[in-house]
């Protein structure tokens, strides 16, 4: 018999001389509209094996000169696999790349961004569905698609560990006490706490009221239908509205994440990167605990306007919607600000059950299941029935399964015994085909929604029910299937450069319904922040997207709102599941951008007359590379 603690040790070495660090630097420059360099693997290591799935981890030191994701190729003959970074700008980070990532999509999660990335230490990790085996591995390369500015990569000591090895090397800090990145430089970067003052107290006197000719809720006051108390849709001469409380018609233009918080960056194990933290003392002088430790932003709001910030925020921000002709307080925005009957906002419900364990997929079939809806909508409807501002509720955000609904059953199959597993078991042994597995998650989704959306009309006969915010290109029986289930207006987030006209006139023909778009945006990869899930070249071409977009979405007659994602900047370390996006309205030190705002402030005042179909939009596109 064989030894099996001498096999043991020859498989600890063999491991051990793959994995040995190599001292090779490999420095890519990315330029064209897609640049790839590959390498064979042997290249990249001479020890390295061809078999990687006994490993645990891709490491290697790495240090971008920009923040633009790039993706990390794993070829063999059978294809490729492939993950995204997001890294950070100037500075050397270790990564350790989970090869369990290259091989299976991840399934855990209730929306498509908690499913779709994760936060390292030094980086975000984005999942792309490109997977499969790693057995036998005879290539790697690393890709950038539609590089800005001729980017470089420099990465060294690529090897195989068993364990992980992230931390973030030099150099350290990289956060500056104004949430600022240290390692990049741009005009107007604050250097001290006098800059701010000076660019705060500028804008404030330039801020104006009056500009736009409209009533208290946003309605355009040349225009007239019936007034019910309430926002509501109706078409008329072929184009659908919004018709606020008085009978004006409305377009929402809104941004998301109206609140003082701000992202909460990561701090726990790399408190070393940051110049300075939100002291404790501060922290604890705040009841409500509106100050978190890592929320720069909010520490920056204190020292704009002192401990009692929250009330005078919220005036300023009132302030700037009107001066920039936002109307809508969006999704994932602070519900005081919204309920402070100021401006019209969005209730974005809960409580329904949302499952990571089945890609977001409710258990409506747990017996309690009627009475948790019935009782989540009771206490977030029920106190709002009577709110004139309320423009209407989301009832979810993002789910992740369709287009996956294959995953979904295996996962529902493969786990705990639920209700949820015993109706699909049931299901299935009348005939266990794709269509018939395909036909059962949206059965589900069905009684999920028809569920949702009478509990919300029960208790709020009054409001409109906005929809569920779905993702991308949502497939046509998920279109079909909240065609008549109780939405009053369907809702998506399309991130592109356009809302993409085909897609809204496929889903105006299937529901017939007016249409929301809950998120967009447009960055570019500066300050440490990187550009966002639509990139442009500069902050001037931010607002040339803005304004493109926007207006050509609101020239389609059943568009009737758009709502930018998000009133702030991302933190530059990364937020929880380490996207750090320049998308804000503001920055990190609650200054607007000027060229985002001039332009958004044009577009607004331009509303009505192009949804009328008076004027065009405008047709100038924006540069992104």
């Amino acid at each position: 018999m064989k030894n099996p603690v001498i096999i043991f040790l020859v498989t600890v070495l063999l491991l051990a001389n793959a994995c040995k660090p190599k001292d090779k630097s490999l420095i890519i420059k990315f330029e064209g509209s897609s640049f790839e360099q590959k390498w064979a693997i042997s290249d990249l290591n001479p020890d390295f094996p061809s078999d990687w799935s006994g490993y645990g981890f891709l490491t290697f030191d790495m240090n971008a000169s920009s923040t633009q994701r790039f993706f990390i190729n794993l070829y063999d003959k059978e294809g490729m696999r492939r993950l995204r970074v997001l890294p950070f700008q100037g500075a050397w980070v270790r990564a350790s790349i989970p090869l369990a990532n290259f091989q299976k999509r991840n399934v855990v999660g209730q929306d498509m961004a908690a499913i779709g990335q994760k936060g390292m230490p030094g980086y975000g990790l984005g999942f792309t569905g490109s997977v499969g085996f790693i057995k036998n591995i005879d290539s790697l390369g690393i890709l950038m698609e539609n590089p800005m500015g001729s980017p470089v990569l420099e990465v060294r000591n690529m090897r195989l560990t068993m364990n992980p090895e992230d931390s973030i090397l030099s150099p350290v800090p990289l956060v500056d006490e104004f949430g600022q990145w240290i390692p990049d430089e741009w005009p107007g970067k604050a250097r001290n706490i006098e800059d701010l003052r000076a660019a705060w107290n500028e804008e404030d006197k330039a801020l104006q009221t009056n500009r736009f000719n409209v009533s208290k809720y946003g309605g355009f006051l040349e225009t007239k239908s019936r007034a019910s108390g309430y926002f509501r849709v109706e078409k008329i001469d072929g184009k659908w509205w919004f018709i606020d409380p008085e009978g004006h018609y409305f377009i929402s233009a809104g941004s998301t994440g109206i609140n003082p918080g701000g992202s909460f960056a990561r701090t726990e194990g790399r408190e070393y990167i940051y110049a300075s933290l939100v002291p404790d003392e501060l922290i604890k002088s705040q009841s409500d605990k509106r100050l978190g430790k890592a929320s720069f932003f909010t520490w920056n709001l204190y020292r704009r306007f002192g401990e009692d910030y929250y009330q005078k925020w919220m005036d300023f921000t009132v302030r700037r919607m009107d001066d920039w002709g936002l109307n809508t307080i969006a999704n994932w925005s602070d519900p005081g600000f919204g309920r402070s009957q100021r401006k019209p906002y969005v209730a974005t419900l809960s409580g329904w059950g949302f499952n990571p364990r089945t890609m977001g997929m409710p258990d409506v079939y747990a017996p309690e299941y009627v009475t948790e809806v019935d009782n989540a909508a009771e206490r977030q409807c029920s106190p709002l029935r009577n709110d004139p501002y309320l423009l209407g509720y989301f009832v979810g955000n993002e789910p992740p399964w369709p287009g996956r609904e294959m995953e979904l059953i295996n996962v529902i199959l493969e786990g705990e015994d639920t209700p949820m597993k015993a109706a699909l078991q049931k299901f299935l042994s009348g005939g266990d085909t794709p269509e018939r597995r395909r036909q059962f998650v949206y059965d589900t989704y069905t009684i999920f929604i028809k569920m949702v959306n009478g509990a919300i009309k029960k208790y709020d006969p009054n409001h409109l029910n906005l929809g569920l915010r779905f993702g991308g290109h949502p497939p046509e029986d998920l279109v079909m299937a909240s065609a008549s289930v109780g939405f009053d207006v369907f809702s998506l987030n399309i991130y592109n450069y356009s809302a993409e006209s085909v897609l809204l006139k496929r889903i105006d023909e299937m529901t017939g319904l007016p249409i929301i778009i809950g998120e967009f945006h447009f960055g570019t990869a500066e300050r440490g922040l990187s550009p966002g899930l639509r990139q442009t070249i500069s902050q001037e071409e931010r607002g040339v997207a803005y304004r493109y977009y926007v207006e050509n979405a609101v020239a389609h007659p059943s568009l009737i709102g758009t709502h930018w994602f998000q009133w702030w900047d991302q933190p530059s370390t990364g937020r929880g599941d380490g996207e750090n996006y320049n998308i804000g309205f503001i920055d990190v030190t609650d200054r607007p951008y000027k060229e985002l705002v001039d332009a958004a402030r044009e577009t607004h005042s331009r509303l009505l007359e192009i949804h009328s179909g008076k004027i065009p939009p405008v047709s100038r596109q924006a540069v992104t590379q």
